[in-house]
C-alpha cells in the first residue's frame, strides 16, 4: 500500500482501539472519522481484491472492515411486535378479507331473521333452536309466556366478584371455542363454519323475539348490546379465517393445495388472534356490567363506546390500506388461484 493508504489504514486502526476500549468512547467527530475511513478503506480493498495482489494487505483492510462495520452499522427501529401487529399487520389482513366479513355478517343477519321468524309463527320451536345448554327449556318457556318473567330477567342485579370472575373465566371458554369451531371447521371445504355461522345467527333471532314484544324492549338491548358487540365480532373474525382456509382446499389454483394452505395459514392466524381480545372484552362486559346495578343509559353507553372504538380502528385500516396489501388475498374472491390473480394488474408492495 501507498503512503496515504497506509496512514488511512492506521488512522482507522486507531479509532477502532479506542472503540474496543473498556474506558474510551467515541465522540460524534470521531464516528464521522471512522465512517469515512471505512469507505475509503472498503474502496481500497475492493480494488486490491480485483488485481488479486498483496494478500497481506488484503487481510489487514478486511479485518479493519469488519471491525469498523459491527461500530457503524445502525439497526432499524423495531416496531414492539403487539403494536406492529395491531397497527400494520392485522390492518392489512382485514383490509384483504373485508368482503369476505361482509359476508359472513350477512350470513348471521340472514339467521337472526330466519330464526325470528321460526318462533314467531311457532314459539314451541324455541327448544329446538336455543340449545339446553344455554338456557333450559322451562326457562324459555317461561320467558316466552310471562311478560312478568322477562322483567325478572333483565332486572339488574348484583353478583359477588368471585362468582362475576367465574362466570367470566367459562362465557370467556365457551365464546373461544366457539370461534376456535367456526376456524377450525374451515378445513372441510367451509361447510360446518357457514352453518355455525347461521345457526348463531338463527339463536340470536330467536332470543330477540322472545322480549321484542314488550316495553322494556330498550332495557333488553341494553342487556345485549355491549357483550353482543366485540362477541358476534370475534365470531365472524374466526369464521372468516375459516373460510380463507376452505378456500385454499376447494380452489386451491395451479399450486396445489399445500402449497395455498401454507399461503393463507398467516393471515387465517391472523383474524383468529384478532378475535381473542374480542373475546376476553365480551366475557368481562357480559360478566362484570351485565350483572351489576348499572343503569340502562349507562349500558347503551358501553355499547355506543364499543361500537365507536371498533369503528375508529375500521377507518384506521381502511386509510392505511389504501395502498396495495402485503397479502395477496384478493385471489380469494376470483376464479383462478394465487399465482394467476398476482399476475393480472398486481403491483409491487411499497
Amino acid at each position: 500500500m501507498n503512503p496515504s493508504d497506509q496512514q488511512n489504514a492506521q488512522r482507522m486502526g486507531e479509532l477502532l482501539d479506542r472503540a474496543e476500549s473498556v474506558r474510551w468512547r467515541l465522540s460524534f467527530d470521531e464516528l464521522r472519522e471512522l465512517a469515512r475511513l471505512y469507505r475509503v478503506n472498503s474502496a481500497r480493498l475492493a480494488i486490491l481484491r480485483s488485481r488479486g495482489r498483496d494478500p497481506a494487505a488484503i487481510h489487514y483492510l478486511n479485518s479493519l472492515c469488519v471491525r469498523a462495520y459491527t461500530h457503524l452499522q445502525v439497526s432499524a427501529p423495531r416496531t414492539p411486535q403487539v403494536r406492529g401487529f395491531f397497527l400494520h399487520e392485522l390492518p392489512r389482513t382485514l383490509a384483504a378479507t373485508a368482503r369476505l366479513q361482509m359476508l359472513v355478517a350477512l350470513l348471521m343477519l340472514t339467521g337472526a331473521l330466519v330464526g325470528w321468524s321460526v318462533v314467531s309463527s311457532n314459539p314451541a320451536a324455541l327448544e329446538a333452536l336455543i340449545p339446553a345448554s344455554m338456557y333450559p327449556p322451562v326457562t324459555l318457556e317461561r320467558l316466552a309466556g310471562s311478560a312478568r318473567a322477562r322483567a325478572d330477567f333483565l332486572a339488574h342485579s348484583r353478583l359477588d366478584l368471585g362468582l362475576k370472575s367465574a362466570f367470566s373465566a367459562s362465557l370467556f371458554v365457551h365464546n373461544t371455542k366457539v370461534g376456535l369451531l367456526a376456524f377450525t371447521t374451515g378445513i372441510l371445504a367451509g361447510i360446518p363454519t357457514v352453518i355455525l355461522v347461521f345457526y348463531n345467527g338463527a339463536i340470536l333471532g330467536a332470543f330477540i323475539w322472545i322480549f321484542s314484544r314488550d316495553d322494556n324492549w330498550l332495557k333488553f338491548w341494553a342487556w345485549l348490546l355491549p357483550h353482543a358487540i366485540p362477541e358476534l365480532l370475534a365470531v365472524i373474525l374466526c369464521s372468516v379465517g375459516g373460510l380463507v382456509i376452505a378456500k385454499a382446499v376447494v380452489a386451491p389454483g395451479r399450486q396445489g393445495v399445500a402449497a395455498s394452505l401454507r399461503e393463507v395459514a398467516s393471515p387465517a392466524l391472523q383474524l383468529v388472534a384478532a378475535a381473542v381480545p374480542l373475546f376476553v372484552a365480551a366475557a368481562a362486559l357480559e360478566s362484570f356490567l351485565r350483572e351489576s346495578h348499572l343503569s340502562t343509559a349507562a349500558r347503551l353507553t358501553a355499547a355506543a363506546f364499543s361500537a365507536a372504538a371498533i369503528a375508529c380502528y375500521a377507518w384506521y385500516v381502511h386509510k392505511r390500506n389504501r395502498r396495495p396489501a402485503r397479502f395477496k388475498l384478493d385471489w380469494l374472491f376470483k376464479a383462478g388461484g394465487p399465482a394467476e390473480s398476482q399476475n393480472i394488474g398486481s403491483r409491487p408492495a411499497p
